[in-house]
């Protein structure tokens, strides 16, 4: 069968690989559908993990059950499920609590989860470990469906740990209209009521976070002092309540830290390399820095609640495996809108 594999550094390659057989326990699914990430990108451009031999990449998965290892019985063939993407060891704390993305032993690891360490998605079929890392699609189909794993699960996670503070009368701002920040924005409409600020770099991004809800989409590649007060004339004094960063580059950071209010959830959640002068001066009395991962399973299960009530719709382009090395040359250039899917 056909994957896309990460060998090197900057080295990925569509391989002829064998057809993988599921051991004691594990289960085989048949790919409908796999997100193209951009956290694929860092991986490309770091290379393979410590103690992590070339694997197959896609950590956003969705398909069939093709096949039951021995022991398996709370599945059954031909089976709808999405692939819940961190896997963590099961039996800590957090696993217990469904939220394996904190997993007291990953920094023991090099595998996070398929498609990071270990084969993922971006193939026609993918071995999962455990049956507890399956989410049951129904009526859902694996296409429209495979992004969410990630591109909304992560926003939704971040969000709602400033529930509390996301109220009729706060403003929140999402910088990034990417593959997240698009969902982020859905999310933010259709769950809470607070007023949405979106941020970007490009007027068809913006004019996505508007088709989504935005209340109010700012450029941000400008002098941030005129960015900050063109935000503040909208917040007024008491600025935002949560600030949703999903580039994490420099000047994002430093837009985070001027435009996040007293008391405020400043959360940053995209990896673009950015370092922050932190120090008790640099941000308001009260504000708190993030920087969550991913999301638990039950939250999982939430958002595919969300898609099947009609309230969150993932932009997303469908192309052929073959085409992944382009598709990756597009998302390194931003020039993919939403989210793209490969599909085996």
């Amino acid at each position: 069968m056909k994957a896309v594999r990460l060998h090197a550094k900057n080295d990925i390659r569509i391989d002829e690989i064998e057809k993988p057989k599921p051991k004691a326990g594990e289960i085989l699914i048949k790919i409908g559908a796999a997100g193209v990430c951009h956290s694929d990108l860092h991986l490309i451009h770091m290379g393979i993990p410590d103690g992590a031999p070339p694997f197959t990449l896609g950590h956003e998965n969705a398909g069939w059950i093709a096949e039951l290892g021995e022991g398996v019985t709370d599945f059954q063939i031909g089976e709808a499920v999405m692939v819940y993407g961190p896997w963590g060891c099961g039996h800590c704390a957090p696993c217990q609590q469904s939220m394996e993305n904190y997993c007291e032993h990953q920094s023991k690891s090099p595998i996070l989860g398929g498609g990071l360490g270990t084969n993922g998605g971006m193939a026609e079929y993918m071995i999962v470990p455990s049956s507890r890392l399956l989410i049951p699609l129904h009526e859902l189909q694996p296409e429209q469906v495979a992004p969410l794993s990630d591109a909304a699960l992560t926003p939704y996670h971040a969000i709602k740990r400033s529930s509390s503070k996301i109220t009729p009368s706060s403003f929140v701002f999402v910088i990034g209209i990417g593959g997240l920040g698009h969902m982020a924005v859905q999310i933010l409409k259709k769950v809470y009521s607070a007023t949405i600020i979106a941020g970007d770099i490009a007027d068809d991004k913006l004019e996505l976070a508007k088709k989504y809800g935005a209340d109010y989409v700012v450029r941000t590649d400008r002098d941030t002092n005129s960015v900050v007060e063109e935000i503040t004339h909208i917040t007024g004094v008491k600025k935002c309540a949560v600030v949703l960063d999903f580039v994490g580059n420099n000047p994002t950071l430093v837009l985070g830290a001027q435009t996040v209010g007293l008391n405020g959830d400043w959360t940053v959640v995209g990896l673009g390399g950015g370092k922050l002068d932190w120090h008790c001066m640099n941000q308001p009395w009260g504000a708190s820095l993030c920087t969550p991962y991913w999301g638990s399973r039950v939250e999982l299960m939430e958002v595919l609640d969300l898609k099947r009530k009609g309230l969150i719709d993932i932009e997303y382009t469908t192309y052929p495996l073959s085409q992944a090395l382009e598709i990756y040359d597009k998302l390194a250039k931003g020039q993919i809108k939403g989210r793209a899917v490969l599909t085996p």
